[in-house]
C-alpha cells in the first residue's frame, strides 16, 4: 500500500511540475491595412499577455498597417495605449515606414516606441529565441 501511496504522489509531484507554463517571448508581424487584421493582433495580445503575465509580447507594425500606429487613424489607439503600459507588452513601429510616409513620432499612439526597421525588428527578436506570428487574417 505504501508503494502505491508513494508513486502516486510522486506522480502528482511530476504532474504539478510539468503543468507549471514556461514564460515565451512572442513577436507579432502586422502589415495589414485591415483594421479587421490590426483588431485581431490587438484581441491575441491582449488575451496572451493576461493569461501569461510572466511573457513577453511584442507588436512590430509596417508597411500597410500604419495607420494602426497613428493616433488619429487608428482603430485600436485606446488598447494600445492600454496594453503598452503592462511590463509584459510593446508596440513598436518602422521608422522606415515613418518616413515614407512623412510622419513624425509625435502623430504616433502614445506608448508606441519606434524601431529604425520592423523587418531587422523581427529577425533580431527571432535570433533571440522569440516566437513569431504573422497577423494576416481577421
Amino acid at each position: 500500500m505504501k508503494k502505491y501511496i508513494s508513486l502516486l504522489l510522486g506522480l502528482l509531484l511530476s504532474i504539478a511540475v510539468f503543468a507549471q507554463e514556461k514564460p515565451v517571448k512572442i513577436v507579432f508581424d502586422v502589415t495589414s491595412n485591415n483594421p479587421k487584421t490590426q483588431e485581431s493582433a490587438i484581441r491575441h495580445v491582449k488575451m496572451m499577455s493576461q493569461a501569461y503575465p510572466d511573457s513577453q509580447f511584442e507588436v512590430v507594425m509596417y508597411g500597410g498597417s500604419i495607420d494602426m500606429a497613428l493616433a488619429d487613424k487608428s482603430t485600436v489607439s485606446k488598447d494600445i495605449q492600454e496594453l503598452s503600459k503592462s511590463k509584459n507588452v510593446a508596440f513598436k513601429v518602422c521608422e522606415g515606414t515613418m518616413k515614407r510616409h512623412n510622419i513624425d513620432a509625435t502623430a504616433l499612439v502614445p506608448g508606441i516606441l519606434t524601431v529604425p526597421d520592423g523587418i531587422l525588428e523581427l529577425v533580431q527578436r527571432q535570433s533571440e529565441g522569440w516566437g513569431y506570428i504573422k497577423e494576416g487574417g481577421n
